[in-house]
């Protein structure tokens, strides 16, 4: 049989199965998007403060094993930790993962394929990759002199897989797994977006069985990245950020409220239920991030209307910078700094656990505006395009 065209070079019996497919996958026309609004603008701009700032709270500096966290979660200072850390720190990475999939449903549809991702090979997997690269060179280097503890590098492997995170997560840099995963839902992007949302529900449910059942496939490392960020694109359709700020601040709250006590429980007493009943405790968790994520945009929106916003606003630039260097900032800051605090269990520990994502943020700004000034080409290639002097709406829509 012959081709039915020379556009079309496949078998005529094949072409009415694959229109079949295409009309019950694919959407005919492009979903409508409406631009971003300045309350919009600056909601994304606060969320990506806080959220990341939230974020270290998970990472922070301790000075004791993961085994006795686990075995003194219930005293004073592991509840006070177990709190931030789930109701801040694990609550911050939802919504940052819907903002992509709502960005990107409108940038990736201006874009030819390769241009969109090789942009986003440039703000994402780029410096993922030098981040990844100076945190093996810096932590690993200072563990080798014996300045501080650090696991070392056991072959070439290893190492390349610390940089590359291809099959396993980071021990060193242990949060750019995200940017990993998010790379890979961008280059995705172009055809999630052009998908019926009956498609991506699917998806969605898919990847929802993906992150309860702890089922291993390489292409996402974190399966509820994906899960987010298809959400993020369906909300951009049907109009799901304008609704959510629509809420009363109570209503945006209840979910959260509800579910906040059980994860948090559970974080402190409930690790053999972690063991024995697995897929339940990532049923809530799911359903705890997803809550998260709700309060979250409803918070950020109504920080837009705050004096703070000014405040976000300064600080937005450097916020993927601050994301990809607090890792190397605790690794090194925490072991050389934390002693002088003491580490948790000690009076000290709970201030200086507090003031951890300020610390960080403090370093990242000076060492990004030092960049800028004496290597604006390397603190651009480190900050994925962002600390170079670009207006803020452009630097959002850089990361769409």
């Amino acid at each position: 049989m012959a081709p039915t065209s020379d556009k079309w070079p496949i078998p005529a019996f094949w072409r009415p199965v694959l229109d079949a497919v295409g009309d019950l996958l694919f959407a005919r026309r492009a979903y409508p998007t409406v631009p971003l609004s300045p309350v919009q603008s600056d909601a994304i701009a606060a969320a990506r403060v806080f959220c990341i700032l939230g974020i270290i709270y998970v990472h922070a500096w301790t000075g004791v094993t993961w085994a006795s966290l686990i075995q003194n979660s219930d005293s004073a200072q592991g509840i006070f930790r177990w709190t931030f850390v789930e109701l801040i720190g694990r609550s911050s990475v939802p919504l940052l993962g819907m903002i992509s999939g709502w960005l990107v449903a409108s940038s990736a549809m201006r874009r030819g394929y390769w241009s969109f991702v090789s942009g986003k090979a440039r703000t994402i997997l780029l410096p993922m990759l030098l981040w990844n690269a100076l945190a093996l060179a810096i932590i690993c280097g200072l563990g080798w002199t014996g300045s501080i503890r650090a696991p070392m590098p056991q072959n070439l492997e290893w190492a390349f897989d610390e940089i590359v995170g291809y099959a396993t997560f980071n021990k060193l840099n242990v949060h750019t797994t995200f940017l990993r995963d998010l790379f890979v839902c961008m280059a995705l992007a172009p055809l999630l977006i052009r998908l019926r949302t009956s498609s991506l529900a699917l998806l969605a449910a898919i990847t929802l069985a993906w992150s309860i059942f702890a089922w291993w496939f390489p292409l996402f490392l974190r399966p509820q990245i994906p899960l987010f960020f298809i959400l993020g694109i369906c909300a951009r359709r049907y109009d799901g950020a304008e609704r959510v700020a629509a809420l009363p601040f109570a209503y945006a709250a209840l979910p959260f409220a509800l579910l906040g006590p059980v994860k948090l429980a559970i974080s402190i007493w409930g690790y053999q239920l972690g063991r024995e009943q697995a897929e339940l405790v990532a049923t809530i968790d799911v359903g705890m991030r997803l809550a998260a994520a709700l309060l979250a945009w409803r918070t950020a929106v109504a920080l837009t209307s705050t004096p703070l916003m000014g405040m976000m606003r300064r600080i937005e630039p450097y916020a993927f910078f601050l994301f990809c260097s607090h890792m190397i900032m605790i690794w090194v800051g925490g072991q050389l700094l934390g002693p002088l605090a003491g580490r948790m269990g000690t009076p000290g520990y709970p201030p200086f656990f507090l003031i951890q994502p300020l610390l960080c943020l403090g370093a990242a700004m000076l060492i990004g505006r030092f960049l800028t000034e004496i290597a604006p080409g390397l603190a651009s290639l480190l900050s994925g395009g962002r600390l170079r002097g670009e207006p803020r709406a452009r630097r959002i829509l850089a990361t769409a």
